[in-house]
């Protein structure tokens, strides 16, 4: 099992920052779905003010690249992403405009 974490920011607007929580409470059941057939085994969203953390463990043979291919080809997926992009702005420092970046890990806890 393989675990990666990834950043987002929200719009700073304590309104939209409730509105976009509101529908990760009722996620859709297609968008769950989706999820797990991609080969994620558990994902977790945490916030703090307009700063998104998520957490996901995944099977070993895990793509970003093959999930974000098969996302560009469901409907369900397309619609969801379309929503959440109102609320959602990319971190600063990001390049290409991307939402969700990948974040690096610096420290264990040794077991």
């Amino acid at each position: 099992m393989k675990r990666y974490c990834l950043a987002l920011d929200l719009k700073n607007d304590p309104l939209l920052i409730n509105k976009y929580i509101d529908y990760h409470k009722e996620v859709w059941p297609e968008i769950s779905s989706s999820i797990r057939e991609n080969g994620i085994i558990d994902m977790q969203i945490y916030n703090f003010a307009d700063r998104l953390f998520m957490i996901i463990e995944t099977e070993d043979d895990f793509s970003f690249e093959e999930k974000n291919k098969r996302d560009s080809h469901n409907p369900f997926v397309i619609k969801w992403e379309e929503i959440m992009s109102k609320f959602q702005k990319p971190i600063s420092i990001s390049d290409s405009g991307e939402k969700w970046m990948l974040m690096e890990k610096i420290y264990e806890l040794e077991k």
